[in-house]
């Protein structure tokens, strides 16, 4: 968690100048059972986290539902609920920071999307870089 946190403090200060128009996410596939296995350590999990930082996040808070640690709380035989599916997250800032409306192209059979006010919509202030700002950053696609 320190070298994650010292990454993500070394991009922000680096990035200063920019970060109203950035929108960061950085997420894992790889969650962790809550109980040891056999040989003391945990196998791979369900449930897990979500980072998101930069220009229009209303950040300062936690964003999802704490499922809890009680057995009939878990999901299968030890595993963390999930309670905020990361399309939800991603097609938000998908939406609100891409200015993507069209989120079953990106998400198909997903048609149930729970926003949860996790960013702000585009405006002239906060929009993405321009793709000679991109270019000179070196993230142009």
């Amino acid at each position: 968690m320190q070298e994650f946190s010292q990454g993500i403090s070394a991009f922000y200060a680096d990035m200063q100048d920019y970060m109203k128009k950035i929108t960061l996410v950085s997420m894992s596939e790889f969650g962790r059972r809550l109980q040891e296995n056999n040989s003391k350590g945990t196998d791979h999990g369900h449930g897990n986290v979500m980072f998101v930082l930069g220009g229009s996040v209303n950040g300062g808070k936690v964003y999802g539902d704490w499922p809890g640690l009680e057995k009939n709380q878990l999901y299968g035989p030890g595993d963390l609920n999930v309670t905020t599916d990361f399309r939800d997250v991603l097609g938000e800032i998908l939406k609100n920071r891409l200015g993507n409306a069209n989120l079953s192209a990106v998400f198909p059979n997903y048609p149930n999307f729970k926003f949860r006010n996790l960013t702000a919509p585009l405006t002239a202030q906060n929009n993405l870089p321009s793709l000679a700002e991109r270019v000179r950053l070196g993230v142009a696609a």
